[in-house]
């Protein structure tokens, strides 16, 4: 692993003039990193569930920083219709978008499937954030070096996806079913920029996870998950505005690399953008194309100005 010694929240950018779409915003990880970006003069649309809350996450943010540019709209991540009304909001409002930061998602929580016939953890961290890419390609293409963010974790190693039982028929797991969620969000950045790379695409597409930070992602679990989580996380979680930098530094540096997984380092040690070689089921590419299909079936949306594989 290498990593950017030298990288800290510090030496984040003036964002004055750029626009970023921050799912999942009223809550964990979602409010630091827009608590950052905003501070730095980007105006961020918090795209989240529960606009109530959004609004009084917005307020508060607004009463530190008084000059916040914050937009609350919302966005559900399991509701395809949701999705597309979002989007269609910003293209009607004329919004282009430098940076995507697909953040939202939940962790795991009982088996439910989505409108689609999707497992709920699937549908919310992948799907959604598939569908929601597709459907702003455009306003981000027209962005200034613009970007899509897509967060991970560093689960992906034990996940296990078959495109073919995406609603997890054959077997279920709380925790399993996350893990798998986490893979599918690995896939989904390294084929995204495999096709923008094969089409000199301007938008990037980045992968960055946090480590384990203190965020309330488990607050839907059986009590035996939330158990083992408030647990380990006494021991190896990180503040969330340390465990937000690997992020920020993928939404916000040029230079930062596509086709790695870009994490905190060490657990234990204050964060650094750490470069993290993928292994296993997420570097297989057949794998990642057959999802990308399914996902495609299943949203109805593509990116249409990069449809082929390579």
């Amino acid at each position: 692993m290498a990593s950017t010694a030298n990288w800290t929240l510090a030496r984040l950018g003036d964002q004055t003039g750029r626009t970023f779409v921050v799912t999942g915003a009223s809550s964990g990880l979602g409010v630091a990193i827009t608590t950052h970006l905003a501070a730095r003069g980007a105006r961020v649309i918090m795209a989240v569930r529960d606009t109530g809350k959004g609004g009084r996450v917005r307020d508060q943010l607004r009463a530190d920083h008084a000059t916040a540019d914050l937009d609350v709209r919302r966005l559900d991540l399991l509701d395809l219709d949701s999705v597309h009304r979002f989007a269609d909001g910003l293209r009607s409002d004329g919004v282009v978008v430098d940076g995507l930061v697909n953040n939202g998602g939940i962790g795991t929580v009982p088996r439910r499937l989505s409108p689609q016939g999707v497992e709920s953890q699937l549908a919310t961290n992948h799907l959604g954030h598939f569908a929601l890419t597709a459907r702003l390609f455009d306003r981000l293409a027209a962005g200034r070096d613009p970007v899509v963010v897509t967060v991970s974790s560093s689960l992906y190693r034990i996940g296990r996806l078959d495109p073919d039982d995406l609603a997890a028929e054959h077997r279920y797991s709380p925790g399993g079913a996350y893990a798998t969620s986490k893979l599918a969000n690995v896939l989904f950045a390294l084929e995204l920029d495999r096709r923008l790379r094969a089409t000199a695409s301007p938008v990037r597409s980045l992968l960055a996870h946090p480590g384990m930070a203190k965020t309330d992602l488990s607050r839907d679990a059986p009590p035996s998950a939330r158990l083992a989580g408030a647990v380990m996380g006494l021991l190896y979680s990180r503040p969330i505005d340390d465990a937000v930098t690997p992020i920020l530094y993928a939404a916000t540096e040029p230079g930062a690399p596509t086709g790695l997984h870009i994490g905190p380092g060490r657990p234990l040690r204050r964060a650094r953008p750490t470069f993290e070689t993928l292994t296993g089921p997420a570097i297989d590419p057949d794998l990642a194309a057959r999802l990308w299909s399914r996902s495609v079936q299943l949203t109805g949306v593509d990116l249409p100005a990069v449809n082929a594989h390579c």
